[in-house]
């Protein structure tokens, strides 16, 4: 299963929200269908994120049928729109500046056609990159995972977040490939069960021992010492290390600190967002409330109940041992070292 695949003049998407019980595909010809499979979550994780908006944003050109001339304009309305889809993952923004920066780039262009082509390539660009960096991830991960490991994860950081490998679990896939006997435990991932009902699925199909947990289990778990490493993914990383992650992970990462665990991030640098000084700076979505009321339509709750439902919450970077990333890991002072490899890049 991929998450997304381009076909030449649409883009098909894996709708995630039916996982695992159905397999059903979107095929979207148009930026607004791939703004609102961003929104419905059919499409989610970071970097997948980032690839679909980049294919929307050349649907968008591809949709277009003015003038030449009026092309600018439509472009903006339409990084606009998807831009708004979700406001944490800064995967979403980063690849939709370079769809624009590529744009920009084909100011001699005398033919629409011309333009098409160009900004489809640079969505491509961006898939294979998504391909290539999950892959060094996993290489770079592996070097912390012991023989015999048992890891905790947290929401699904793997080939349906991304373009096809995956981050935290990319480093698990990596792990397992070198030999080494891994077991994970998939905390639930409440509300929408991303651990549940998509890491799960994707460690099974993949013959990797995974054992699925309500999140309200793992400090038990860590109690008992059967948990040796934990390994998640992340939304946006502030310059000074500070992690948005799935909500739930801020839980796990006090929880390790406490038993003594390490506690990793995995994520490619285009999540790294150095205009934001510390997580108090990132911001985070509130989804709908029937996310927390109902579960797949089955009411849980009272209807009138009142609801906080962050999407994401923000692990500050003294509690993280280290963030694995293509360019390899990064330990504290991150406020230093995160400047000092995005220079080098």
């Amino acid at each position: 299963m991929k998450a997304l695949e381009w076909m030449g003049d649409s883009l098909k998407i894996l709708d995630q929200t039916r996982l695992p019980v159905e397999i059903k595909y979107r095929m979207a010809t148009t930026y607004e269908e791939v703004a609102e499979a961003i929104e419905k979550m059919e499409v989610r994780g970071a970097p997948a994120i980032g690839a679909a908006a980049a294919y929307g944003y050349a649907l968008g050109a591809i949709g277009y049928s003015g003038e030449l001339a009026g092309l600018s304009a439509h472009m903006e309305k339409v990084q606009h729109r998807l831009a708004e889809t979700r406001p944490t993952a800064v995967n979403l923004f980063w690849a939709l500046r370079r769809m624009e920066d590529r744009l920009r780039d084909q100011h001699e262009a005398k033919e629409l056609a011309e333009i098409r082509q160009a900004l489809v390539a640079e969505a491509e660009n961006i898939a294979e990159d998504d391909r290539r960096v999950n892959r060094l991830i996993g290489e770079h991960g592996n070097a912390i995972v012991t023989a015999e490991a048992n890891i905790l994860t947290h929401c699904n950081a793997g080939a349906l977040a991304t373009v096809e490998y995956g981050t935290a679990l990319g480093v698990i896939r990596a792990a397992q490939q070198a030999g080494k006997k891994v077991h994970v435990y998939a905390g639930e991932t409440r509300p929408f069960l991303q651990g549940a009902r998509l890491t799960a699925l994707e460690l099974m199909n993949d013959h990797i021992p995974v054992t699925l947990i309500a999140d309200n289990m793992a400090g038990f778990l860590m109690q008992q010492g059967n948990i040796d490493l934990v390994i998640v993914g992340a939304d946006r990383i502030a310059a000074n290390g500070d992690t948005a992650n799935k909500i739930g992970t801020y839980s796990l990462a006090v929880l390790a600190h406490a038993h003594g665990i390490p506690f990793y991030v995995a994520a490619p640098t285009s999540t790294i967002d150095l205009k934001v000084p510390s997580g108090q700076d990132i911001p985070i979505e509130e989804r709908n409330p029937k996310e927390l009321r109902e579960v797949f339509g089955v009411q849980v709750a009272p209807p009138e109940v009142p609801v906080y439902n962050p999407a994401f919450d923000v692990t500050p970077a003294k509690l993280i041992t280290g963030i694995i990333t293509e360019k390899g890991i990064v330990t504290s002072p991150y406020s230093v070292n995160l400047l000092k490899m995005m220079v080098r890049s």
